[in-house]
């Protein structure tokens, strides 16, 4: 297949390096990169799970942070609704 694509300066300049630098024409090193780029952008980037650290909040003894209403009740008092 045949097109026309323009590169921008940048991208034109490090193909010219890597043909001189690689002895390939520049139609190979340009097909290789775009299939290397185009394959990486098919998969998502490998991320580090995201873990957290707990942390002692030293909750006052008495309070039972299973029930969400009476925690609220006993910090706002039992008008709060």
């Amino acid at each position: 297949m045949r097109t026309t694509l323009t590169l921008d300066k940048d991208v034109a300049e490090q193909a010219k390096k890597l043909v001189a630098k690689l002895g390939k024409p520049f139609k190979q090193v340009v097909n290789e990169a775009l299939r290397i780029g185009l394959d990486q952008l098919k998969r998502p980037a490998k991320r580090k799970p995201y873990v957290t650290k707990p942390h002692t909040m030293g909750v006052r003894p008495g309070i039972n942070l299973d029930n969400i209403a009476e925690v609220i009740e006993q910090i706002e008092g039992p008008d709060w609704r």
